[in-house]
């Protein structure tokens, strides 16, 4: 294909339009430079050249006509990331997807594209480094368009085993900063990484029947050919680091372990203990002269074994694996670990501590993780579960108001690594973990359960109004049950708190308090009776509609008797009493056995008789089975409320019963 005036153009890919031009493609021009014979690769871009049906190479305006810039000049240069030339010498030949044989572009095209990526490293270094956050994020995110451009540019190209090791430094650049800009691993990472490594694959025609084995195929595959081809194991072993970043950060370990034991060359059963395998791996050092990277495979290789040891510490320490545990968290903080990162890691080692019985060693590391940063919550939380375990009350009292205190500061954060750090690695933390300190509201309901606990009314009582007016705005859609499975649901906050209320001798404010919370259920005051129903078949879980409002009512009555109403007291009694014989299922009647026997003396000295029998039945036939089925933990409020109550002589209460009741029937 002949080039008028100016030489040959082979186009190897493109689109060919209506008007016979080829646009968007790839191709290899030939040209007439003084004496010699110049060829260069040029991408068809948008703004590219076009190859049209009359055998001209033209670029658009302003750069005019059939002219083609020198051979390694700026213009040439200006033209990377829309469609450049790159001079190569005039025996350059294709790859094997070209009819001229398998060679790669000229050294010069190597040293531009090195060139560029070089560039964009340094450029995410200077905005690693810039302390104005606007100015960061540009720089970084124009660091990552550059690398993606780039990429676009080198992945149109013919893939070569020469080309490959930068093309992969440029893959793994791309994808750390990407990964760190969205602080996480996403679908499209992974496809990045099947991306290089089908390139690899291209360049040895092994593609085709390895795309259905999906990465863990692909990884197999390169890694056996890699071995042939020594000059992209650095390469190699940075891209799997990521792989295995990635694997780590969404749980796949069984890919992970697999992985490792391929790097590693050892695929037997003993070889399956993960930290083991990634204290094995040992990537190979890169060259003196190798392209500029963003975070080496040996620098991701530390951050691997810090966030795996953690994690396995923390699931250990969970299932109650308590020496494993402290072993792996060990490892963890002996790694290489952020500030945010220790502190949770001394925390659980203090947690882990704690529960092997060694509290004061427990205590020495949570003071490390107080005076390790900012984040002071599960510090502070651990150290009031410390604090109880020893019965050290008000030191207890003192870390959870610190907590709440804690959690109300917004902290500052510090701007992330421009690199994949340990904290993308880490899960995210359940409810059940002993790192979790939750919201403000829940550390102030947790202060305030504590202090009605061991008898602090007067500080519960205004801990928990605190608390309802922190919650109270926008939440009646929480007032259906069933309660929420990290703490009590909100209905159950209204009955301690007034039980706290009554417990500090304010009668009056807990009336007010029991107001509110039947003016917040009245809307299902009038499916009450399915409700009941419901409960006493058992038909649905959780009725917990009357039992609070039953509850309420029993609280009411005991303000009614701190303020001598006795006509007030003994309404709202016999309303609780009326739900409670309507809505407890019968064969769920076994509950808390202080609470029965005081049930069965209010409705012995209010002359309801008939209740009364029913209820001696079924506490006689209680004490015939064993003690650990008989009974079930009471709610706080209830708990409370029975701590008021001088219970009757049990004994005597039932000879008493038994001497005047009438034969047994179903009640």
């Amino acid at each position: 294909m002949g080039l008028s005036k100016c030489g040959s153009v082979l186009v190897l890919r493109g689109e060919q339009r209506k008007d016979g031009r080829i646009t968007k493609g790839l191709g290899l021009v030939s040209v007439p430079f003084g004496r010699n014979l110049c060829q260069g690769w040029f991408f068809c871009g948008d703004s590219g050249p076009d190859y049209d049906s009359q055998h001209a190479l033209r670029w658009p305006a302003p750069c005019g006509g059939a002219k083609l810039d020198r051979p390694g000049s700026v213009a040439a240069r200006e033209r990377l990331g829309h469609g450049f030339w790159c001079p190569g010498p005039a025996s350059a030949t294709m790859s094997h997807q070209t009819p001229l044989g398998s060679s790669v572009p000229h050294a010069s095209c190597l040293d531009l594209w090195r060139e560029k990526n070089d560039q964009l490293v340094r450029q995410a270094k200077v905005a690693q480094d810039s302390r104005l956050s606007l100015r960061r994020q540009q720089l970084a995110q124009d660091a990552l368009e550059g690398f993606r451009g780039l990429l676009h540019s080198l992945r149109g190209l013919p893939a070569a085993v020469p080309v490959l090791p930068l093309e992969l430094t440029i893959t793994c650049n791309f994808i750390t900063l990407r990964a760190s800009l969205a602080q996480g691993f996403t679908e499209d990472q992974a496809q990045d990484i099947q991306q290089g490594l089908e390139r690899v694959l291209e360049t040895q025609e092994q593609l085709g029947p390895r795309l259905e084995c999906g990465l863990r195929g692909l990884w197999d595959s390169v890694l056996h050919y890699s071995s042939l081809l020594l000059e992209l194991l650095p390469a190699l072993h940075h891209l799997a680091g990521l792989q295995a970043a990635l694997w780590l950060s969404t749980d796949c370990l069984g890919d992970l372990t697999f992985l490792l034991q391929t790097l590693n060359g050892n695929q037997n059963e003993a070889s399956r203990n993960l930290l083991r395998l990634l204290k094995t791996w040992s990537p190979p050092a890169e060259e003196t002269n190798a392209p500029l990277t963003l975070q080496d495979a040996r620098g991701l290789r530390n951050v691997l074994l810090t966030a795996s040891a953690f994690r396995q510490g923390l699931q250990e320490l969970i299932t109650g694996s308590l020496p494993r545990a402290l072993s792996s968290l060990r490892e963890a903080a002996s790694g290489l670990c952020p500030r945010p990162v220790l502190v949770q890691v001394y925390t659980a080692l203090g947690t882990c501590l704690r529960k092997m019985g060694n509290p004061q060693r427990a205590l020495l590391y949570l003071v490390a993780a107080l005076k390790g940063g900012s984040t002071w919550g599960p510090p502070l939380l651990e150290a009031s579960r410390l604090y109880q375990q020893l019965g050290n009350t008000a030191a207890e009292l003192e870390s959870l108001e610190l907590l709440v205190e804690a959690l109300n500061v917004t902290h500052s954060s510090e701007a992330p690594q421009l690199l994949i750090e340990v904290e993308l690695l880490l899960p995210r933390l359940h409810p059940a973990s002993p790192l979790h300190c939750g919201t403000q509201s829940q550390a102030k309901y947790l202060l305030a359960s504590r202090c009605l606990q061991v008898g602090r009314a007067e500080d519960a009582a205004e801990h928990y109004l605190d608390l309802l007016a922190l919650v109270l705005d926008g939440l009646e859609s929480k007032f259906s049950p069933p309660p929420s499975p990290t703490g009590p649901c909100i209905p159950e906050v209204f009955l301690e708190a007034a039980a706290a209320l009554i417990q500090a001798s304010r009668a009056q404010d807990a009336l007010t308090v029991c107001e509110e919370l039947l003016s917040r259920t009245s809307s299902l005051l009038p499916k009450m009776p399915q409700l009941w129903e419901d409960a006493r078949k058992g038909t649905k879980e959780s009725p917990h509609c009357p039992s609070w409002v039953s509850a309420t009512y029993l609280l009411q009555g005991q303000a009614w008797v701190q303020l001598g109403a006795q006509k007030e007291a003994i309404s709202e009694f016999s309303r609780c009493l009326e739900l409670l014989f309507r809505a407890t299922p019968k064969d769920k009647e076994r509950g808390n056995q202080d609470a029965s026997f005081h049930l069965l003396q209010t409705l012995r000295r209010m002359d309801r008789r008939d209740e009364a029998t029913a209820l001696w039945w079924r506490l006689e036939a209680q004490t015939k089975l064993p003690q650990e089925n008989a009974a079930w933990s009471l709610p706080l409020y209830l708990e409370t409320y029975l701590g008021w109550i001088r219970f009757p002589d049990r004994e005597t209460l039932l000879e008493e019963f038994q001497t005047s009741l009438p034969e047994p029937c179903d009640l």
